[in-house]
């Protein structure tokens, strides 16, 4: 068994981006999410499992390569932060992600903070960086 529930929480973490968010079933969400999990992003949170299936499916159709790589992960007492970069292949328009670049690889970086209860998900607060994605995209120039 865990020796402690933060060991507990770096396995979950480590699970919800191995089997949700680099192909495995979706159905993950429903074991690693709990019922009033709340996702909140810059443009609107995201609450509960099926939302989140959605949204990850939606991004699958997208990038249907998709691939997160935890670069760090940190965690103390129900916290879980988390630096990642994700990869894949651009396969056409996105609402948020306009660019004209089908087919083309993009990568960029990301900074997750979870909090997790019981063994769940609870919260998660996540950062991306869009402006380097669009860039990658052809939909906004580079400011350098």
């Amino acid at each position: 068994m865990w020796r402690n529930a933060t060991a507990r929480n770096v396995a979950v973490i480590r699970r919800f981006f191995a089997e949700l968010w680099n192909g495995g079933s979706l159905s993950a969400a429903d074991t690693l999410l709990a019922p009033g999990h709340v996702h909140h992003v810059a443009d609107g949170d995201l609450t509960g499992p099926e939302r989140v299936k959605q949204f990850v499916a939606g991004l699958r159709a997208t990038f249907p390569d998709m691939r997160t790589t935890i670069e760090d992960i940190i965690a103390a007492g129900d916290k879980v932060v988390v630096r990642f970069t994700i990869s894949g292949t651009y396969q056409g328009q996105r609402e948020g992600l306009e660019g004209p670049a089908a087919g083309k690889q993009v990568s960029c970086t990301g900074i997750d903070i979870f909090r997790l209860a019981g063994g769940k998900i609870v919260e998660r607060w996540g950062e991306l960086d869009a402006l380097g994605l669009q860039q990658q995209l052809g939909a906004t120039s580079n400011p350098g």
